[in-house]
């Protein structure tokens, strides 16, 4: 089999997203550590729950919904529930499943956190865009996504949401 190397074109582009999937993540997350002691995955997992009816899921959906494996959301869970943020309760339906609830303490951290996560992520990404780039960004990660994860578990449930 022969390699298909990138072109001047291809690896311009490539070069630049693994800068921004090297960069964004720290800049997001020294925001949130420093303003609401919370890791960005932290306050992924709150969004989720957040955005779930009831702001309940089973941990295996939660694990899906946020790209974790079990193990390591168990213990990201199990940190937010020593804080009062999240409660785990064995699941009414399969007392082999446990589901993750987001408290009131929960909510309020993360209407707290949120204006200062929303400024970071428009001051280093939405206003460096133009509205026709926004639209254009979205079309990129939309096709990315589909060979990523065609059958949208991490996006498509948020987006049913909004």
């Amino acid at each position: 089999m022969s390699t298909r190397w990138l072109d001047s074109q291809e690896m311009r582009a490539w070069v630049r997203l693994v800068a921004v999937l090297e960069l964004l993540p720290g800049v997001l997350d020294a925001q949130l550590r420093r303003d609401a002691d919370l890791t960005h995955f932290d306050y992924h997992v709150l969004v989720v729950l957040s955005q779930a009816r009831e702001g309940q899921l089973r941990m295996t959906a939660l694990a899906d919904r946020t790209n974790a494996t079990l193990p390591r959301l168990s213990h990201v869970v199990r940190r937010l529930e020593e804080r009062g943020l999240v409660a785990r309760s064995p699941c009414p339906d399969d007392k082999r499943a446990t589901d993750a609830r987001l408290t009131e303490a929960g909510r309020e951290k993360l209407a707290a956190a949120a204006p200062g996560h929303v400024a970071t992520a428009r001051y280093n990404v939405i206003d460096a865009l133009t509205p026709e780039q926004l639209d254009q960004l979205a079309a990129i990660a939309d096709a990315v996504l589909e060979r990523l994860d065609p059958e949208g578990a991490v996006v498509k449930p948020l987006d049913r949401q909004a």
